[in-house]
């Protein structure tokens, strides 16, 4: 009888896809995959390391399974992922109760690791980082309607808050025909909404070609039958050229949609952050953005309480934040991070007084939104159904202008019965916080 293997995947959509290829391989060798981890053989918790709270999150969880372990409910406990990467022996000498911690170069060879497990072998490795593959088969994890695609890992941005450079290594694509080969996978198997995902998407392709290639790419997507909708997230503001925005305005199965984390806008700040560009670039930007697409749906992420942030560069911010009028947005708290440029700097900002930032930053985002979405009153959107919700007996899901996991939900009623991935009309007649309610028509 073949053990059972469960897998419980943190933090991010790129962490995700590392959690699907695992599963495809270990399934490929025989081993039996559970939804239930809790009732499994041996537990792999894929971590994410990039902020305090995230680490807190896989620590608990890497624990919570050990003490499955002790219990005798479970065989065993695999540790791979960010925070693996990041502290490496640390975490084998911290959580002895586990039986392997490994490197993100380590999951191309997880069959192998998994056997010696199984065996009683204990194991602490962590091969070159790079090693990690960007291609390979995937077991979706994702609602079977859409799916994440990776077109690059790692990073060479080097951010002054941020480890990622470092747990993930340098930047680098996958070749515009994987990429394209993978998609066509996708779509074969069900999957209508690609999002594009990377460090950096609007970087894809520098280091393969010299220059980036993400206007060609997604062209070349574009052309797969059968896909519905094609999304681009995490664009880098000074990045964003005439071409791309060119090409995103004219294929029809590209969303409106644009992710693009600016993190602040004070010249000073951002200059101490390692970001390039200023307030008037953003700015820009953000109008050409505006002028070729009008429809175009901005998100963004902020960081409040950022090392040497005086109370009237936060106040920048926030009135960026009311000119600017951004569909979607997200703002953190800054978390200091060991290793990290950011973590030297002095003074540092009071963590309530970072979180306090961040929540009045939330509080005008809420407003906005508000008013945007009461300008959706009597409109006509296009929404893909996720689900039913028997509580509120309606259906749920999302329209072009929502990303999935981050952003709102729509809300509807219809007559006739609504299957899973199907894409109707609903017209809006109310609003809730964030989300929209309507009727399919």
């Amino acid at each position: 009888m073949a053990l059972k293997i469960g897998m419980v995947s943190l933090g991010c959509s790129k962490n995700q896809i590392d959690a699907e290829r695992i599963l495809f391989k270990l399934k490929k060798a025989g081993y039996e995959l559970s939804d239930d981890a809790g009732l499994c053989d041996i537990v792999i918790v894929n971590t994410c390391g990039f902020i305090q709270s995230a680490k807190e999150e896989a620590i608990e969880t890497i624990l919570e399974f050990c003490t499955l372990k002790k219990e005798g409910r479970i065989k065993a406990v695999v540790i791979t992922g960010c925070l693996a990467e990041r502290y490496k022996e640390e975490v084998s000498e911290l959580i002895s109760e586990a039986d392997a911690v490994i490197g993100i170069g380590c999951n191309e060879d997880i069959v192998e690791i998994i056997n010696k497990v199984a065996e009683g072998e204990k194991i602490s490795r962590f091969d070159e980082k790079e090693k990690l593959s960007l291609t390979g088969g995937r077991i979706i994890s994702t609602l079977p309607f859409f799916a994440y695609l990776k077109v690059a890992e790692g990073c060479d941005n080097c951010c002054s808050y941020c480890a990622i450079p470092s747990i993930r290594g340098r930047f680098r694509s996958n070749p515009i025909e994987e990429v394209v080969k993978e998609a066509k996978y996708l779509v074969d198997n069900g999957v209508r909404e690609i999002n594009l995902i990377a460090q950096d998407t609007t970087r894809y392709g520098e280091d393969l070609y010299g220059e980036s290639k993400l206007p060609e790419l997604l062209t070349e997507l574009c052309k797969i039958e059968n896909l519905r909708w094609l999304r681009v997230l995490y664009c880098y503001p000074e990045r964003i050229t005439d071409k791309l925005l060119d090409v995103m305005a004219k294929e029809e199965k590209i969303v409106k949609y644009l992710d693009i984390p600016i993190q602040h806008c004070n010249d000073d700040i951002l200059k101490k952050m390692n970001r390039k560009g200023d307030k008037k670039s953003l700015t820009e930007t953000i109008a050409r953005i505006r002028e070729k697409m009008p429809d175009c749906v901005l998100r963004t992420t902020l960081i409040t309480g950022f090392p040497t942030e005086t109370k009237e560069q936060f106040e920048e911010l926030a009135e960026f934040v009311k000119e600017m009028q951004f569909d979607r947005l997200g703002c953190f708290p800054y978390s200091e991070e060991e290793g990290t440029k950011a973590a030297l700097m002095t003074p540092q900002v009071d963590e309530e007084e970072r979180q306090h930032r961040a929540d009045i930053i939330m509080e005008m985002q809420n407003v906005i939104s508000e008013q945007k979405n009461n300008k959706m009153m009597g409109k006509v959107v296009e929404a893909v159904v996720e689900g039913f919700d028997r509580w509120a007996e309606c259906y749920f899901g999302r329209t072009k202008a929502d990303a999935p996991d981050i952003d709102g939900k729509i809300f509807f009623s219809s007559e006739e019965k609504l299957a899973m991935g199907q894409f109707v009309k609903v017209r809006i007649d109310d609003t809730m916080d964030y989300d929209l309610i309507g009727e399919v028509i």
